[in-house]
């Protein structure tokens, strides 16, 4: 990833250390030749699953998911602390998820209409990820 991902993830990642700590697991794109699609997708697939454990509450980033505003995306991470799930978010390859990743996540969420890059994808959500915390702290980081 270009050294402008790495920074602005690893902003918000510092920034929540101490409210909620997330991990970065990167999975590696397959290689992808003309008509090897649906096996890049269920490779990937299989390596995204391998990364998760059962418990894991899962939702997949997904452009054909649900949307939330902010205060939503605070208000269910809120609800998720209170159960003290662990939580994993997934952010499909160039092709989309494989459907066996489809099944076994509990959600689907699309961060926006349009499609983003994974890389702004990565900062974006992490982004996001923070606002929600602050929101949950009552800190003035969000306005109305």
């Amino acid at each position: 990833m270009p050294g402008w991902v790495t920074e602005g993830f690893e902003e918000y990642a510092r920034r929540l250390r101490g409210r909620l700590p997330i991990k970065l697991i990167e999975i590696p794109a397959v290689r992808r030749g003309s008509g090897d699609i649906e096996r890049a997708m269920a490779e990937e697939g299989r390596r995204q699953l391998a990364a998760t454990r059962p418990a894991d509450y899962l939702v997949a980033l997904d452009e054909r998911g649900r949307t939330r505003t902010s205060v939503e995306l605070s208000q269910w991470l809120g609800e998720r602390q209170l159960r003290a799930q662990d939580l994993g978010f997934l952010v499909g390859g160039a092709d989309g998820f494989a459907p066996e990743v489809l099944a076994r996540a509990n959600e689907r969420w699309s961060l926006s209409a349009l499609t983003l890059p994974h890389a702004l994808v990565r900062v974006v959500f992490a982004e996001q990820l923070y606002r929600a915390v602050t929101l949950l702290d009552g800190h003035p980081y969000h306005r109305e």
